[in-house]
């Protein structure tokens, strides 16, 4: 069962006041009423109601001057102005001091219901958006969790930038490090969302669109100024207008593209497609590419002018490989993601063999191919502690376990040493003999996928 509502009536027409009090009880709201406002913003503070319904004709202390408390006050609440005075100056007055709504006298208690009914179900809305945001923020910080100095140093330089509301950021790194991860979190530090607003975050890609369409997709257009532009349309450096507009593979944005983003960027202003006049814009423009944007330049592929207008505040994502102490953080945070989405509730971990292993991996398509890995993991699993057995094959295997499972022939390293291949094409060599050169149950045998085999059976010449 739901918390009633709380709902505060200020009214000095005793008649009036105990009318909406019964008519808002029968409703189910929990109601109280005050008839002096003298010490009412104490009260009001004290018992946080959702709604306050306020007179404005009041003998100790006016309406208005509730309001102007309330507001100075930060008390978290909606009032509904009740006014005798019908005139468009006094709602407008009421609404700029803060007011949600302002019902005039004389009224029928049905007005009211419905005003606060709306009122109630907007602030709930509010509420739950703002919730879901904060889910949302938290998600995308510990998607990019990490005790390595690296992360930590990326997370501080994100701060700085934050702090000194900087305009453009570039984020270069190998596909799959968590680009456009770093810019959501940039994004929040920099536009942070209130329970009212929310800074909207725009992603293009500019590898996905031709040219022409890219252009009328960031600049907007005017009607007729092509086949198609029936209607006058906003570009996405509008839409993300006191946001983030997120330019993803901008290394493959052709010249002529270059010059005109670097444009808005000198200027912050825009001119739709078919257009004459400049329409300002103020927001963050974040650019991420996994190309090397300085040889670029020196190929003539990138302009000189716009890297270096970009490359002012660089945060460059490290691979995988390079800060391997992350590795298990990120595979607990995503195991306990898909357990959840999936309800495999029974995986409790992971196996120091299988962290190892992990740990060990290159991943070359960074984290990424990590959070694929887990899912794939928890998708397949049934419960318990996951071990090397529940790993991508190309995890391999560590050599302890190899070295004390019974079935392992026992082989020891000659003094002399012996070539790896050498012993790889006896193994497989023997799995087929095993298997009457079944080469489906070889792969079982050696713990291998059918694909690795077949590969491994033509490139030692074993077809």
């Amino acid at each position: 069962m739901s918390v009633p509502a709380k709902i505060l009536v200020i009214d000095d027409d005793e008649l009036i006041a105990s009318m909406l009090a019964r008519a808002l009880r029968t409703e189910g709201y929990d109601v109280r009423v005050e008839t002096s406002s003298r010490d009412v913003l104490d009260r009001i503070g004290s018992w946080s109601p959702a709604v306050v319904l306020l007179d404005i004709r009041m003998p100790d202390r006016s309406g208005i001057e509730v309001l102007e408390g309330i507001a100075e006050r930060g008390i978290q609440t909606q009032v509904i102005m009740l006014t005798a005075d019908d005139t468009a100056e006094t709602a407008v007055r009421a609404m700029k001091l803060g007011a949600a709504d302002y019902v005039t006298k004389p009224f029928n208690t049905g007005e009211i219901k419905l005003v606060i009914r709306n009122l109630i179900s907007r602030v709930r809305l509010q509420q739950e958006v703002a919730y879901l945001r904060r889910e949302q923020a938290e998600f995308v910080e510990r998607d990019i969790a990490g005790i390595s100095h690296t992360i930590g140093a990326l997370k501080a330089q994100i701060e700085k930038m934050a702090a000194a509301s900087v305009p453009t950021i570039l984020i270069t790194g190998e596909s799959g490090t968590g680009k456009e991860l770093f810019a959501r979190y940039a994004h929040q530090l920099l536009h942070p969302a209130g329970t009212d607003s929310y800074a909207p975050f725009i992603r293009v890609n500019c590898a996905a669109l031709p040219e022409s369409l890219l252009e009328s997709e960031l600049f907007g257009y005017e009607k007729g100024s092509f086949t198609d532009a029936r209607t006058d349309r906003k570009g996405l450096f509008e839409l993300a207008q006191d946001g983030s507009l997120l330019l993803d593979e901008i290394g493959e944005m052709r010249p002529a593209m270059q010059s005109k983003l670097l444009r808005v960027l000198e200027e912050r202003t825009v001119r739709k497609v078919g257009g004459s006049e400049e329409v300002p814009v103020a927001l963050t423009v974040i650019a991420t590419t996994n190309r090397d944007l300085p040889k670029a330049v020196e190929h003539g592929e990138f302009r000189t002018d716009l890297f270096y207008r970009l490359n002012t505040f660089n945060l460059h994502i490290p691979p995988l490989r390079e800060r391997r102490e992350d590795i298990p953080l990120l595979a607990g945070h995503f195991l306990s993601v898909f357990a959840m989405k999936y309800n495999k509730k029974g995986l409790t971990g992971f196996s120091p063999d299988a962290e190892a292993l992990l740990s060990d991996h290159d991943w070359p398509g960074n984290v990424r191919e990590l959070k694929n890995a887990i899912e794939r993991i928890v998708v397949l699993g049934s419960g318990g502690l996951i071990g090397p057995e529940h790993l991508p094959k190309e995890c391999g295997r560590p050599i302890a376990q190899a070295a004390s499972n019974p079935r392992n022939p026992g082989f020891l390293l000659p003094e002399e040493g012996i070539s790896l291949d050498e012993v790889e094409k006896n193994l497989i060599i023997q799995a087929l003999k095993k298997t009457h050169n079944n080469k489906a149950q070889a792969a079982k045998l050696l713990n291998v996928s059918y694909d690795t085999l077949r590969y491994q059976v033509k490139k030692y010449g074993l077809a």
